[in-house]
């Protein structure tokens, strides 16, 4: 069985990530800082082993190569990795105090490379992997308010192209998956009339859906996507169209 790590895994997009890859047949590690109640009753509906919570707070980036080490010791080399943790604190730039766009960037950017740094190298040796990095369409959009998180979002589509080409000759494939607005804690401060003004603009007249995301990363897995690498799936409900 095939191991895959989604960072963020224990709620939202990642847990939904996470659930639709367990049922593809991988196993799967869901990180994040606490387990949450959904992700307890996930495990609880698997069969034993195939859904795992890993205990971790990204934020420790110095202690991110000693976490791929004692995983790969533990349970064998990642398959597969899904970037998916991320912040989304909003705030004007002008306003916003520098310790929170420092926090932004080292979990958003910094962590996230660092992880795929130490995750990618049994990906190399091995001839075969995959990496998916959740971004956004702010990333390419822009939004007011967000502009730090717009900047996180963009260099991770950045990031998927250029080690698209670092690491395509060894068999790994790196993409990225950029979500519309979606019914997540993290618009769960979008009083509803953003929230319809929002469906309204896309051309399917409503908000993505999570498991739209997870359609897409476990296409992004699956072997039928053995050719794709450094692109970009949008699921958006046409919001960009």
């Amino acid at each position: 069985m095939r191991n895959v790590l989604v960072t963020g895994g224990t709620r939202g997009v990642g847990l939904a990530i996470a659930k639709k890859l367990a049922a593809d047949g991988f196993r799967i590690f869901a990180l994040g800082r606490r387990e949450s109640p959904d992700l307890e009753a996930a495990i609880a509906e698997m069969p034993s082993g195939v859904m795992n919570f890993v205990p971790f707070d990204l934020a420790q980036i110095d202690l991110i190569a000693e976490l791929v080490r004692e995983m790969k010791a533990e349970h064998g080399p990642l398959y597969g990795l899904i970037n998916n943790a991320a912040l989304g604190t909003d705030g004007l730039l002008s306003n916003m105090h520098n310790s929170d766009i420092e926090r932004l960037v080292r979990l958003n950017t910094v962590a996230p490379i660092v992880l795929t740094k130490y995750a990618v190298r049994s990906m190399m040796t091995s001839g075969s992997g995959r990496i998916v990095n959740i971004s956004s369409i702010i990333g390419s959009t822009g939004y007011s308010g967000l502009s730090v998180y717009g900047a996180t979002k963009a260099s991770m589509l950045g990031f998927t192209r250029s080690l698209a080409r670092e690491v395509g000759r060894l068999g790994v494939t790196v993409n990225a998956v950029a979500p519309g607005f979606m019914d997540t804690e993290m618009t769960a401060g979008l009083k509803e009339e953003g929230r319809v003004k929002i469906a309204a603009r896309s051309a399917l007249k409503r908000l993505a859906e999570v498991e739209d995301v997870a359609g897409a990363v476990s296409y992004l897995m699956s072997d039928a996507a053995r050719n794709v690498t450094g692109t970009t799936i949008t699921v958006d409900a046409g919001n960009t169209a």
